[in-house]
């Protein structure tokens, strides 16, 4: 997200590295309780299947820390980090204290508060009551009392896409044109995407006013400046046919 739009099979490369990472990490917490570090069992009223947080033994216990720290601390810190780096790289890039530069900085930070927040409330209760069914006095935490945060923690899952959806325009394109099957062309997706959008203006010489040698040498560092007290460089009319375009690269960013 902080490197150039460019269409290239590295960044697909990276996304997929990124996935499959991502899975592989799940697999190697999840996967342990069925060949004898902790165990699955019934959870809350008895409706769903988790890891056994009542159980007190050393195996357990061991288990249920290490969980907490790698799949819920250490995720937390990531996030943190990593969207940290991404208004550090948003705030180098709109130096430009304009008005919009401002609101599309603030749309971005909402959007990351969101992200915390939302991951927070949907993570952190579960993973209190779990800490406090292992470690706290027994029965503390009743079927009833741990089916709300049992419910946030699999909804996790959902809001994450619903944010992207409600808050990023390009996401609510995407997914738009998903659900009416509406075929886009490549190009136009491109330019729509991309933040950075630059356009030629092409002038004619005619209409740019004549520079002084001054301003000629302020242009053009290679060129010997002209002396001070000697006359100006005389130039003779450019014969019709001969003008050649003066193009100027402006660039602007696209909200």
């Amino acid at each position: 997200m902080m490197r150039a739009t460019q269409v290239d099979i590295t960044s697909y490369r990276t996304v997929f590295t990124g996935i499959a990472f991502s899975w592989i990490y799940s697999l190697v917490w999840t996967v342990p309780p069925l060949f004898g570090w902790s165990s699955y069992g019934p959870e809350g009223p008895g409706t769903t299947c988790s890891v056994n947080w009542t159980t007190r033994t050393a195996n357990n216990m061991s288990y249920i820390v290490c969980l907490f720290f790698f799949c819920l601390i250490l995720p937390f810190v990531v996030i943190v980090y990593s969207y940290g780096k991404l208004l550090q790289a948003i705030k180098k890039v709109m130096r430009v204290n304009t008005a919009s530069s401002r609101k599309r900085e603030q749309r971005v930070l909402l959007l990351v508060v969101t992200m915390v927040m939302c991951y927070l409330l949907c993570w952190l209760p579960y993973g209190i009551m779990a800490l406090v069914a292992t470690f706290g006095e027994p029965g503390l935490v009743t079927p009833e009392a741990s089916i709300v945060p049992s419910l946030l923690a699999k909804m996790s899952t959902v809001i994450n896409p619903v944010i992207y959806i409600f808050m990023n325009k390009q996401f609510y394109r995407g997914f738009r044109n998903l659900l009416t099957c509406a075929s886009s062309d490549l190009g136009s997706n491109y330019q729509n995407s991309s933040k950075v959008i630059k356009s030629l203006r092409i002038f004619r010489r005619a209409d740019v006013p004549s520079a002084t040698p001054r301003q000629d040498f302020a242009c053009n560092p290679d060129r010997d400046e002209p002396k001070s007290g000697s006359e100006p460089e005389t130039r003779s009319p450019a014969a019709p046919g001969t003008v050649k375009p003066v193009v100027s690269l402006v660039v602007y960013y696209n909200a």
